[in-house]
């Protein structure tokens, strides 16, 4: 079988312009302390290739313009809306203001195993997910202001994955509850 690899101009790839005039997935990703400008810039492109509503960029988290969040990011920090906040408590707060339903993705007492979230339409207009720093993970008390917890299940000898693999990981189990219509 032969598969000819698609060129560029052959994939239909929205301009900026349409991106931000484009229907978005109405989730926000919130960013909690993620020290990686790399990782930062990964879930930059991720919520574009997804058309995510947005990213909070919390506390020490970078925020663009930046050489290294650029190099993974590929120009996806133009498109895709973004807000600093000093903590993501505070972003929480906001969201809360908003009418989000907020998760904080990590591992707890009375986490929701990703296979099994449920997501009602009629309920939430918008949704969010905190990511936590490589390291500590989603903050305390950013997890007790959260509505819920998500974790992913893990089968090997690590008790944690990349942030912006976790990113990605969540965000595509979002598309399929939320996809366009």
């Amino acid at each position: 079988m032969n598969h000819r690899k698609l060129r560029t101009i052959e994939m239909n790839r929205l301009s900026i312009e349409e991106f931000h005039d484009a229907e978005k997935l109405p989730l926000i990703v919130v960013l909690d302390d993620v020290r990686s400008l790399y990782n930062v810039g990964s879930v930059f492109r991720t919520c574009d290739a997804f058309r995510v509503k947005a990213i909070y960029l919390c506390g020490i988290t970078a925020t663009p313009p930046h050489v290294e969040i650029h190099k993974t990011a590929l120009g996806a920090e133009d498109s895709v809306e973004w807000r600093y906040f000093e903590t993501a408590d505070a972003a929480v707060a906001d969201l809360h203001q908003q009418g989000c339903f907020v998760y904080s993705v990590e591992q707890v007492e009375g986490s929701t195993k990703l296979q099994d979230l449920k997501l009602d339409n009629n309920q939430h207009s918008t949704w969010a997910v905190v990511l936590g720093n490589e390291v500590k993970g989603v903050h305390q008390s950013v997890v007790d202001a959260s509505d819920g917890c998500i974790e992913i299940p893990q089968f090997g000898t690590k008790h944690s994955m990349n942030v912006s693999v976790t990113a990605g990981i969540v965000i595509w189990e979002f598309v399929q509850h939320l996809q366009y219509k």
